[in-house]
């Protein structure tokens, strides 16, 4: 059984090869609305996620620990472990760092929806907005650039210390950026692309503020009663998802709108309708993905991960 680290995970597999390893699953079949359902335990000081899934010679879970207190300490948010089997004895082939993998397939999967929801009429170099300053804040600005040219990223958060770090990074990396604070109108205004990576739980700005061809990705919450985005949004833009199923059991974002009357079920679009174009989006409009992170995700990403180091 081969042991993967974060290192081995960053060595190997880069979020473009994530991208479009997604795609290929997708193109090639893979129904996400088939999916297991995350199941989830909680525990003393927060909750035990599992995520199992399977698709051809691969299967897989990952278990997962969340512990709200954790950043406070210095310490992830989200830890774990991915065990991969393979073949038809379903050996174990690999545990893979739980964190480095979500930390791929997160902003891999946010970035997959971009490359398709972008609308055709895009121009030039995209300005992206990313609230938040964690690693999926950090891995999204990443991402991002592997699907569009960058003109300038902005970055909010609450902590102006973690917003300065996180814009040296970006800086770093060659990529022109500035901070805003939170409720700064213009960084939505602005926009061609929003990144939201947080665990707010109220929406962090004002959906009428977005431009009619931006795209808006939320991915910070999965629970019922916590979103990102508002109504405001949610009643002008084409909404994507992962699955109808976990959505409407899991995202906030698409849940309320849907108990208010400001949407209904049958406005939801997934992402494999998208990426095989059996979907088409409206022209005219903002769009907006929701994404709670499901298990094929995982098992797609790991399994690569797996492939190239292995070699196969």
């Amino acid at each position: 059984m081969t042991l993967v680290s974060a290192a081995d995970v960053a060595a190997t597999t880069s979020v473009r090869d994530a991208i479009d390893a997604l795609e290929a699953a997708l193109r090639g079949g893979l129904d996400p609305e088939r999916d297991a359902p995350r199941s989830r335990l909680t525990t003393a000081a927060g909750e035990l996620l599992i995520m199992p899934s399977t698709l051809g010679a691969f299967a897989g879970v990952k278990l997962l620990s969340s512990t709200p207190e954790n950043p406070a300490r210095g310490l992830p948010l989200i830890q774990g472990a991915y065990l991969l089997f393979e073949g038809e004895d379903q050996r174990p082939a690999a545990v893979v760092d739980g964190i480095a993998l979500t930390n791929l397939r997160t902003p891999a999967t946010s970035a997959l929806a971009v490359r398709h929801l972008t609308p055709d009429t895009a121009t030039g170099p995209a300005r992206l907005t990313v609230f938040g300053t964690g690693p999926q804040a950090r891995a999204h600005v990443a991402a991002m650039a592997a699907v569009r040219e960058i003109a300038e990223v902005t970055l909010v958060g609450r902590s102006p210390r973690r917003v300065d770090a996180l814009a040296v990074e970006v800086a770093a990396a060659g990529l022109p950026v500035r901070t805003a604070a939170p409720g700064d109108p213009d960084a939505v205004a602005h926009a061609d692309i929003v990144c939201c990576c947080t665990s707010a739980t109220t929406p962090l700005f004002d959906g009428a503020l977005v431009k009619d061809d931006a795209v808006v990705v939320a991915m910070g919450s999965h629970f019922p009663d916590a979103r990102e985005t508002d109504d405001a949004l949610v009643a002008r833009a084409a909404v994507v998802v992962e699955s109808r199923a976990s959505t409407l059991r899991e995202a906030g974002d698409i849940v309320m709108p849907v108990a208010a009357g400001v949407l209904t079920p049958d406005r939801l679009v997934t992402l494999a309708d998208v990426v095989t174009s059996r979907a088409h989006l409206p022209v005219q409009g903002p769009r907006l993905f929701k994404g709670t992170g499901m298990p094929w995700q995982d098992l797609v990403v790991a399994a690569e991960i797996f492939c190239r180091i292995t070699g196969r």
